[in-house]
């Protein structure tokens, strides 16, 4: 018993959460830059209102967010004190190519980056790196529509093609898109997608879906090209559904809310559309366009292991009268009688991540990696910067508890762990410095004030001895 001695332990960011710097480097905007804090963020997210520029009316969070941009050393030292294996960061499209349409990468972010390999390398710390982590350069959304428009996967090809060259020996582990699935919740933030009126939107969120999995399968063929010891994995925003009740009606409704989400891990997994989507696209009559060869790429070339984040579970029922649902979570669900919540709403459910582990592993038979998982809270720090976040250590605790047993008792290949923002950064949701994440404490609040400083909060220590023992201590 016991997990792989090798298990890669670590934590995560997004650049677009934690970097910073939107005007250093020769960098350009992209999408998430211009996602504003406040009323408007919904619907920015959404599609819905068109934000491709700041304006003097709101606040943008990832504009300098922690600023690791500046801080990245004394970041990854500290991650190196907590004994991580692995990191998980994700690059700015907009940091290498600016415009996206670039014949030419920007020099500049290039070494920015290659600066953070090589000091992560340093530390033996070994970079899981996410390719866009929602970013879309936003020249790419005002000149071409972004994913909608075919010409995105030439722009991709073309990015990873610089990235997986000018890295190979640095980067071995690497994820094509985050939460691929989030496409269908927020597609601005997940495809720079903008609607425009009386536009079929099921369609165009579709069609983006198909050319990003088709850049993802051509990402995976260029890997392996270029490097032999790449793997290349996939990204899911997890979480089981559960039926409300068991009326074999919300049941069916479970199964059929979770295959929205298996649908894009279905493809890039196991190479082809599943007969349940081509149903639904026949019954809703959403016509995909299809380049003739595009199949034959996705079942060629899928990738070498799924990775996931697990934050709650979610409940459905098909009873209209059930109007109780959870808060704050991009995701509408049910609220779950049978679980406590966080704060901001998110339901605590460890041993649904167990289930999901295994369901995952039952349907793919590939290895899985967990690559965020956090709880989300209000800290109060002393005088020094120190908190007492017992409660995140609860949570991950317990949590950790889940996955261990997956493995060790249900038989799951799993890879490793990564929790969420383990350094606090700014929330994806709700644009907000308050909801933090992390074992490192960042001087920073909602409105951008701050002095940036880092301090450790007591699950910094606590993790550090469940990194060293390898998960075996967790008191």
């Amino acid at each position: 018993m016991g997990l792989n001695p090798n298990f890669l332990w670590g934590g995560a960011t997004a650049a677009n959460q934690s970097e910073g710097g939107y005007n250093f480097g020769n960098r350009a905007l992209a999408n998430v830059d211009l996602l504003p804090t406040g009323e408007d963020r919904a619907g920015v997210s959404a599609g819905k209102i068109k934000m491709l520029e700041f304006d003097d009316r709101h606040f943008y969070p990832a504009k300098e967010a922690i600023d690791m941009y500046h801080h990245y050393l004394e970041d990854i030292k500290l991650f190196a004190e907590m004994g991580f294996k692995t990191y998980r960061m994700s690059l700015s499209w907009s940091r290498i190519f600016p415009n996206g349409d670039d014949e030419i990468p920007n020099e500049a972010g290039l070494q920015f980056y290659e600066d953070i390999f090589l000091e992560l390398r340093k530390y033996n710390i070994e970079p899981l790196v996410t390719l866009t982590h929602f970013d879309v350069p936003v020249t790419l959304i005002k000149e071409y529509g972004s994913w909608r428009n075919r010409k995105m996967v030439e722009f991709y090809e073309r990015y990873c093609l610089t990235v997986f060259n000018r890295y190979k020996g640095l980067v071995k582990y690497w994820l094509t898109f985050n939460e691929v699935n989030m496409i269908l919740h927020a597609p601005f933030i997940g495809a720079g997608l903008c609607f425009e009126p009386d536009e079929n939107e099921e369609l165009v969120k579709y069609q983006a879906m198909h050319h990003q999995l088709v850049a993802s399968a051509i990402a995976t063929k260029i890997a392996h090209e270029v490097d032999s010891a790449n793997k290349i994995g996939c990204m899911l925003a997890g979480g089981n559904n559960y039926p409300y009740s068991c009326r074999p009606e919300d049941y069916a409704k479970a199964i059929e809310k979770d295959r929205e989400n298996y649908l894009f891990i279905d493809i890039q997994s196991r190479g082809a559309y599943p007969n349940y989507a081509l149903k639904k696209f026949a019954r809703e009559n959403i016509a995909i366009e299809m380049k003739q060869g595009d199949q034959e790429i996705l079942k060629q070339y899928t990738v070498d292991f799924i990775s996931f984040s697990y934050y709650s579970s979610r409940v459905v029922a098909t009873d209209s009268s059930v109007i109780n649902e959870t808060a704050g979570n991009i995701y509408k669900s049910i609220k779950n009688p049978y679980l406590k919540s966080s704060e901001w709403g998110w339901q605590i459910d460890p041993l649904g991540l167990r289930s999901a582990l295994n369901v995952l592993y039952d349907r793919y038979q590939k290895p899985l990696f967990i690559v965020e998982n956090g709880f989300g809270a209000v800290d109060t720090p002393d005088e020094n910067g120190y908190v007492e976040d017992d409660y995140r250590i609860d949570y991950l605790r317990e949590h950790i508890k889940a996955f261990k047993a997956a493995a060790e008792e249900d038989g799951v290949e799993l890879m490793g762990y990564t929790s969420w923002g383990c350094i606090d950064l700014v929330s994806a949701g709700s644009g907000e410095m308050s909801k933090r994440y992390g074992f490192i404490y960042v001087d920073r609040d909602d409105e951008g004030k701050g002095t940036l400083k880092r301090s450790k909060k007591k699950s910094f220590y606590w993790y550090q001895k469940v990194i060293e023992s390898n998960g075996e201590d967790l008191a």
